[in-house]
């Protein structure tokens, strides 16, 4: 199969990230319609290129694949939610395992300013903030150094982001900050075991904040939503340092 010319990937990266962004931050909710045209409208970009996209959001469980209707944001059932949360739990408590003490300064710079931007867009942009808080554990998933650990961890970590935006009460993300610090924090003091009861904790009062109800939202036309996120711009490379804040 020939490879695809470098302004279709491009164009096809596009579309994939912004589509995982809106689906990230909600903006998206699970059970939106997907429409390859309208997409493809929006972006410029063929039924090919918008397809391929869509395949990689559902290689990582936010999108379905339904034959003959279309694709739609994945709605995952509550009965998972536990199964999905021990799953990430064991993935970050490896990461924990492997980071403890060995975190460089930059590294630690880097997470402390993530967590800056998470403070910054708390009340103001909530969308942003609940997208920030998923990928501070990201973040801390590829400074292992483990693609194989950065990949399953976004991929858990997404989904169970969607069955919160089905199941949780609103973000909180006071508590997610200061509960992201108390991790950077045990990680930089070098006890493993401590991390791990610090990210457990952690990931306990997620779960715990979470309500076995369906959420009510507003219908948002694709084409709007998708306007806030066409222009995002590319991701530096993995591993790229990240300007530290001054405050930090």
């Amino acid at each position: 199969m020939p490879r695809a010319s470098k302004p279709a990937t491009d164009r096809t990266g596009q579309i994939y990230r912004a589509l995982r962004h809106a689906i990230m931050e909600q903006a998206l909710p699970p059970g939106a319609k997907l429409p390859e045209d309208a997409i493809g409208e929006r972006f410029g970009a063929s039924r090919t290129i918008v397809r391929y996209a869509l395949g990689q959001l559902a290689a990582e469980g936010l999108v379905e694949l339904r034959r003959n209707r279309g694709a739609v944001v994945a709605t995952p059932a509550w009965e998972e939610a536990r199964d999905i949360f021990d799953i990430r739990l064991g993935l970050e408590r490896l990461v924990m395992s492997r980071l403890a003490g060995r975190l460089d300064k930059v590294q630690v710079a880097q997470l402390r300013a993530h967590v800056d931007d998470e403070e910054r867009a708390r009340g103001e942009n909530e969308p942003l903030s609940i997208r920030l808080a998923t990928e501070f554990h990201i973040l801390l998933a590829n400074m292992t150094g483990s693609a194989a650990i950065a990949r399953y961890l976004s991929e858990v970590s997404s989904r169970f982001g969607l069955i919160l935006a089905l199941y949780s009460r609103p973000h909180s993300s006071e508590c997610a900050v200061s509960e992201h610090r108390a991790v950077i924090d045990a990680l930089v003091d070098g006890d493993a075991d401590a991390a791990m009861k610090v990210m457990e904790s952690h990931l306990d009062a997620v779960a715990n904040r979470a309500l076995i109800m369906p959420s009510v939202r507003k219908n948002r036309e694709l084409s709007d939503i998708l306007d806030s996120y066409a222009a995002a711009p590319e991701p530096a490379p993995a591993g790229t340092p990240k300007k530290a804040d001054n405050r930090a």
